[in-house]
């Protein structure tokens, strides 16, 4: 296998990029960001300096992953997906100076294995995306999502579970430590925390 680099993407040589990775028309690298193998970064990504990705993990058009986020293996990020890295941010700093490079605070986030972002959904810096999460389009994420959990809305609620395969998990059992979640597509059963449950009942926030 090889790396694919189109001619008008930019990496950085200070970049690790992964055997089998493929890296679109006008894509941007920095330096210190590690790619691992397999990946699909298509048009117009930007990956800032420092940003870890893991393997099999494809990147729509024109996503932009700031410095601070970190992405497990085998994530989805959807078309126009956006990153940020700052609670705060500013311009300048109250005397009206330019902010430089030591007067922010980094917030990190966390997309875990499995995880699906979908299309220009926003990710507030600070948040886990847990395994197998399903982030509905055009959604703004600004809390913790569960394993599994289905989350859409301005802010992000919780809607359900969803299966590794894709479609919505339903309860086979009830009781009051766990919901027990099975997938009539592929037989696919796990247990969910039931405090986590009840948010869909009480349509409260994800977390």
């Amino acid at each position: 296998m090889s790396i694919r680099i189109h001619a008008s993407a930019e990496v950085s040589d200070k970049a690790r990029i992964g055997d089998g990775t493929s890296i679109w028309h006008h894509s941007q690298v920095r330096e210190g960001a590690h790619l691992g193998r397999n990946c699909i970064l298509g048009k117009g990504v930007y990956i800032d300096a420092g940003v870890i990705i893991g393997d099999n993990v494809k990147i729509q058009n024109y996503v932009s992953v700031y410095h601070g986020v970190t992405i497990e293996d085998g994530v989805f990020i959807g078309p126009h997906v956006c990153f940020t890295n700052d609670m705060r941010p500013r311009a300048i700093n109250p005397d009206g100076s330019l902010k430089a490079a030591d007067d922010w605070v980094l917030s990190e986030t966390l997309i875990k294995y499995g995880a699906a972002l979908g299309a220009n959904s926003t990710i507030r810096c600070g948040v886990t995306i847990g395994e197998w999460a399903m982030v509905g389009s055009g959604s703004v994420i600004t809390r913790d999502v569960p394993a599994y959990g289905l989350v859409a809305g301005n802010p992000a609620r919780l809607k359900g579970f969803v299966c590794p395969c894709g479609e919505k998990l339903v309860e086979k059992e009830v009781d009051y430590f766990s919901a027990s979640m099975h997938c009539v597509k592929c037989g696919f059963t796990t247990e969910i925390p039931y405090d986590q449950y009840v948010k869909i009942i009480k349509k409260e926030p994800v977390a």
